[in-house]
């Protein structure tokens, strides 16, 4: 009797594979967001925070347009998300003093502060992770995550 091979299962096509790591990243933003949004101090929203979070990481100054960009929303959504933070005491917008027709968003001492608050109340969140997420695991995947953001934010 002749013996039966079983052909080993062809890979997933590249755009299949794309499909799962994106729809994968989807989740984990919302599932992380909901987590996030929910120990939020100040009646900050994650987007709020973000934009604090940003101007910390890289320099504020920014104009709202340049903002917007970065974010991938309109300016409409920009405007309204730096309304909020200003009217908190956050970020301050002045005039650009190179383009008067154009503004530039400062972070404040209390938008730091308030930054750094909301960092402290999501890290029991983060401290349960290594849970079921050992950190060893967040270190070896975290190069390919950076790589893949550089390279979307390359080619918008």
């Amino acid at each position: 009797m002749p013996v039966k091979t079983t052909k080993a299962a062809a890979p997933p096509p590249a755009e299949a594979l794309y499909f799962q790591l994106f729809n994968e990243i989807g989740i984990i933003a919302q599932l992380s967001g909901n987590r996030f949004q929910k120990v939020l101090p100040l009646d900050l929203t994650v987007a709020q925070f973000t934009l604090l979070n940003h101007a910390v990481r890289l320099g504020d100054g920014w104009t709202p347009a340049r903002l917007a960009a970065a974010f991938q929303v309109t300016k409409g959504t920009m405007t309204n998300t730096l309304q909020k933070l200003e009217a908190k005491g956050f970020i301050r917008i002045d005039p650009d003093a190179d383009d008067a027709r154009s503004k530039r968003v400062f972070l404040t001492p209390s938008g730091r502060s308030a930054r750094d608050a909301a960092l402290k109340a999501l890290m029991p969140e983060l401290s349960a992770l290594p849970e079921g997420f050992p950190p060893a695991l967040a270190a070896e995947i975290l190069p390919a995550l950076e790589r893949l953001r550089i390279w979307l934010d390359a080619n918008r």
